[in-house]
């Protein structure tokens, strides 16, 4: 059976063949022949065709426009990302300084105090964009800036930081800010409001940036000092302030003494060497709700000084020592109070720990976290006694601004060359560079870097008294620094601005500001 199959099978293939090559001789077979071949051959080329076509239009196409992505292209946005968050928590310091400030005061002048702190982060954001940026950041010299007015032909991001040049003005303004905030803290109560206007101008537009390029300019003569060419090269090491200790809050104390020596004490005020004492502040909790925002604000004063994201170790570093410096400077200024006066003073608690958190503020970058305990727990000491010396020399600062400030920041600028680990160079857009660490005299670093950092503390905070003593004394003799003696009296909140912080006090005769009365008038 399956051989009869086989051989029909056999046959049948036989014959087909047979067929084909007898057609294969006729000329009308093969004429056909060719015409099918081709159409299929035409057929299939078609197919591919078709198929390459839309692959190229559909998917080729797209994977080819591409360019390689560049490290900058996700860094520079990360980084001014990073920078502007850091900003907003800087801006937000304004917030803890006004309620600060608005605590430490009598309630008679609240409204003043709001009034100073609104007022001059208006005009200081208007003169640091006209002048003040450029003074204090652009190229120029090494005492002065002199590009960017108005923000004119500014680049597209700032130096080599990669960070876009706006988002770096934002960053640069809270900090400009800042520093003008802290001058009338120390003059509240006495001050005129236009005379508060005419030395903030000055402050903002002209000492802060100028004195402030010397040492954070692309070419102030301290951050190049040390260099060769530069001013003192045998030096051989630039002064640093990472946050700024020096150039932030130095500047700031400094200019809040100058104008409490010109303005004098408050009408009343009577000092310990006299037989009184401070003027009690008329609301702590406002007080010390302000301390601790400030606090909050200081994780983008310091950690975003980095201005990379990128430099994670660095950032998580900077965070953590300026958490350590206030607890511990904190806790130190309580127990100094209470061995003082046998009591738990809050005022002097608020004041240590922002006391901790000025004096990291320089060295953060560079010093590990046993450093920072150390350096803020002798803050905490420092403000304490520095508010002591105020009272003895009988200089009348309401908040505690030329102490904390002044005092602990030169104090801060100066721990830099005592407690640097020599690990950590300077930070980077992309990462760190330790290849040039920083190191303080505990550490080995021998006293290099300490002369470096006596010495622009010391340029900045002399020259700054200097410059602040005549501003202060030209805005004396306009009559406008100083209130008159009758609305000083009468106090500052109705006397200047026709209203009082707190209306509801007219209910309690005790509790009545002083001029409150003249409203039944």
């Amino acid at each position: 059976m399956p051989r009869t199959l086989d051989a029909g099978l056999h046959l049948t293939l036989s014959q087909k063949l047979s067929r084909f090559s007898d057609r294969l001789r006729q000329p009308e077979w093969r004429k056909y022949g060719m015409v099918t071949l081709a159409g299929k051959v035409l057929g299939v080329a078609a197919v591919l065709f078709l198929a390459h076509a839309v692959s190229d239009l559909c998917f080729t196409k797209v994977f080819a426009a591409d360019s390689p992505v560049k490290a900058a292209d996700i860094v520079n946005p990360v980084n001014t990302a990073w920078t502007l968050i850091a900003a907003f928590l800087v801006f937000g310091m304004q917030v803890g300084f006004t309620m600060l400030e608005a605590g430490f005061c009598r309630s008679r002048e609240t409204v003043n105090v709001l009034m100073e702190c609104v007022v001059d982060t208006c005009l200081c954001g208007l003169l640091f964009y006209a002048i003040g940026f450029a003074f204090m950041f652009s190229h120029g010299n090494g005492f002065i800036g002199y590009h960017w007015f108005f923000l004119k032909d500014a680049p597209a991001t700032y130096e080599g930081t990669g960070v876009a040049f706006l988002a770096f003005w934002i960053f640069q303004f809270a900090f400009a800010d800042t520093c003008s905030t802290i001058t009338s803290g120390a003059m509240i109560g006495r001050t005129g409001f236009v005379g508060d206007l005419l030395y903030s101008v000055a402050v903002s537009g002209f000492i802060y940036p100028i004195i402030g390029h010397w040492a954070w300019g692309p070419d102030g003569f301290l951050a190049t000092m040390g260099s060769a060419g530069f001013f003192l090269p045998g030096l051989g090491q630039s002064f640093h302030d990472f946050a700024g200790s020096t150039v932030v809050h130095t500047i700031g104390g400094v200019i809040a003494l100058a104008g409490s020596l010109v303005l004098g004490p408050r009408l009343g005020r009577k000092f310990k060497r006299d037989g009184g004492g401070p003027m009690l502040p008329h609301d702590l909790t406002i007080a010390a709700s302000g301390g601790l925002l400030l606090w909050f604000g200081w994780y983008g004063f310091n950690p975003g000084s980095t201005l990379s994201a990128m430099d994670f170790e660095g950032i998580g570093r900077v965070s953590a020592n300026t958490t350590l410096a206030a607890c511990a400077a904190g806790l130190t200024a309580m127990f100094v109070a209470y061995f003082m006066s046998k009591k738990w003073d809050m005022s002097f608690t608020v004041n240590g720990f922002l006391a901790g958190l000025v004096a990291i503020t320089c060295p953060c970058y560079w010093v590990s976290p046993t450093g920072a305990i150390l350096l803020g727990g002798i803050a905490g000491i420092i403000v304490v006694y520095g508010v002591e010396l105020l009272e003895w020399l009988r200089i009348d600062d309401p908040i505690g601004a030329v102490p904390v400030h002044g005092i602990c920041g030169i104090w801060g600028t100066l721990s830099l060359g005592l407690f640097a680990v020599g690990k950590y160079g300077a930070t980077g857009p992309i990462a760190p560079d330790n290849s040039a660490p920083l190191k303080g005299l505990f550490y080995g670093g021998g006293l290099t870097l300490l002369k470096a950092q006596f010495i622009g503390s010391a340029i900045i905070t002399c020259s700054t008294f200097a410059v602040a003593m005549l501003v202060m004394w030209l805005v004396n003799l306009t009559g406008t620094l100083r209130v008159s003696k009758e609305g000083e009296l009468y106090g500052l909140d109705l006397h200047e601005h026709g209203i009082s912080a707190y209306p509801e006090y007219v209910i309690t005769a005790l509790g009545t500001p002083t001029g409150s009365h003249g409203l039944k008038d």
